[in-house]
């Protein structure tokens, strides 16, 4: 069974989380270290490949968007709190210049993404 072969509810069910994290289904036998094997009844079927970490902030905030229905900037402050909430639990501001990348896509300053990390972290 390669990931051609799984049925299409399985496809379906695994495609919105692959999408969401911009992960890949690959070929069994094309398995690197850093995949991770999809197993039924004992047996590889399918392997995800997580994407690079090349483009990882960028893949965070285009998440976000799709779960909150718009582009960072046109969120209103509440919405764009819930967004630095979301993309603070999902790792982001671990990231080189984050906040400052944060920032432009949300058309704000860099100090009103930090305020709005110090009330998280309150």
């Amino acid at each position: 069974m390669t990931p051609v072969d799984l049925d299409e509810p399985v496809r379906a069910m695994l495609r919105p989380l692959l999408d969401v994290l911009g992960c890949t289904l690959v070929e069994p036998d094309l398995r690197e270290a850093s995949d991770i094997a999809l197993e039924i009844d004992g047996r590889v079927v399918a392997v995800v490949r997580p994407p690079a970490l090349h483009g990882a902030l960028d893949r965070l905030i285009e998440g976000v968007e799709r779960e909150l229905g718009g582009r960072l900037a046109s969120l209103d402050r509440e919405q764009k709190q819930l967004a630095i909430r979301l993309l603070d639990e999902r790792g982001a501001f671990i990231l080189r210049r984050a906040v400052e990348d944060v920032a432009d896509a949300m058309g704000v300053s860099r100090i009103t993404v930090y305020n709005y990390l110090n009330a998280i972290h309150r």
